[in-house]
């Protein structure tokens, strides 16, 4: 009861903490690419309240609509939602629903507080905004990777070890990759990263071309 009351604290504060993020952003921000293929800042920040504001009726009557593609579902609706309210809004969605109990399908909080995390870093790496995770979020997202986990999310981290520079973790075996406990939580998330932000024989497989 304790540690799923810690999270769903920590849960609270990143929605906060990614707020004040999206409300100090210029204008133009939110239309710059994120780390998140295809998204610009608008869609991320619109992605990041789905479970919020629509039910799961809804989301499941949108899978049908995209013959059980949930990539396409998602897509789909963030880029609706984003062109729907403008960027106030979409920072006001997470404010407002801090405390609201959405997890992902599958995973529950600890899969609710990575899809926050991932997310604002999606936003503050590209745009190259200078936000730190607190070490205990990065921990309890990073702990529960797992071969599985990163295959979901397209993450080949085939003959690598991740090794962090800031934290006393490390994942798989194989040549070493380094870099910080937030970048490494974009790696198993399938993300690639701009340059020289990993040290490595193979950290160019996870670097942006």
């Amino acid at each position: 009861m304790a540690i799923a009351m810690d999270i769903k604290a920590a849960i609270a504060a990143e929605r906060r903490e990614l707020a004040d993020m999206l409300d100090a952003l210029p204008s133009d921000a939110w239309d710059a690419p994120t780390l998140c293929a295809g998204w610009r800042v608008r869609e991320v920040a619109a992605h990041m309240s789905m479970g919020f504001r629509h039910s799961f009726g809804r989301q499941a009557r949108e899978l049908l609509k995209a013959r059980g593609n949930l990539n396409r579902m998602t897509d789909r609706l963030a880029r609706k939602d984003a062109a729907a309210a403008a960027p106030p809004e979409l920072a006001a969605f997470l404010r407002d629903n801090a405390h609201h109990p959405w997890t992902p399908p599958v995973g529950g909080l600890t899969s609710a507080l990575g899809h926050d995390v991932v997310h604002g870093l999606d936003i503050a790496v590209a745009l190259g905004l200078d936000r730190r995770v607190p070490d205990d979020r990065l921990r309890t997202v990073l702990d529960a990777t797992g071969p599985r986990s990163a295959k979901f999310f397209g993450a080949d981290l085939t003959g690598i070890a991740l090794h962090a520079d800031d934290l006393d973790w490390s994942f798989g075996s194989g040549t070493p990759v380094h870099g910080t406990a937030q970048d490494l939580v974009l790696v198993t998330f399938g993300r690639k990263l701009p340059p020289g932000r990993l040290r490595g024989e193979h950290s160019d497989r996870f670097v942006a071309v």
